[in-house]
């Protein structure tokens, strides 16, 4: 990724490139791991997110409940992103040490979403299996809080930009 000195660089290139290298990543992950755990094909798996809204009936939606599920899946990526960027304005150890923080943002973005918010939807229950746990855990790690962070990190370092409050 070449960046111009010419242009300044935003808090917002930040969340957009970390949330769309993260989303990318978590997406690929999950349609191979629900692939091999459940027999998932891909439309499956973003109608499975697009039942966090619909319940089963995203199930019966075709593509139109699966572009659903990738505009979902999407917006929580550059959710997750901007509260990352957002909070190294204040806490500037997590461009310090990103690896560490990222990888420790991803399990708890994967507990969170697991433990708190999806049983608060109408998402039909996921297949549950060991080794889909530890995919969740691993992948949200190295593939949503890792990239999140790196991207933080690199951004705003050769931005200038301050991660200080003003």
């Amino acid at each position: 990724m070449t960046i111009s000195k010419s242009k300044p660089i935003t808090l917002g290139a930040a969340i957009f490139y970390g949330g769309l290298i993260a989303g990318i990543l978590d997406a690929a992950d999950g349609f191979v791991a629900y692939y091999f755990a459940a027999g998932f094909n891909p439309i499956q798996v973003l109608q499975f997110i697009a039942s966090g809204l619909y319940g089963a009936a995203a199930f019966q939606k075709g593509i139109p409940g699966a572009l659903v599920g990738l505009l979902a899946h999407f917006f929580i990526a550059f959710a997750v992103a901007a509260i990352y960027v957002g909070a190294t304005r204040f806490l500037p150890m997590l461009n310090r040490e990103a690896v560490m923080w990222g990888l420790i943002y991803g399990v708890a973005v994967f507990m969170v979403m697991n433990f708190v918010v999806l049983p608060h939807t109408a998402a039909v229950k996921s297949p549950l299996s060991l080794p889909l746990l530890l995919n969740g855990v691993l992948g949200h790690a190295l593939l949503v809080g890792l990239p999140i962070a790196l991207s933080a990190r690199r951004i705003t370092s050769q931005s200038g930009f301050s991660t200080q409050p003003a």
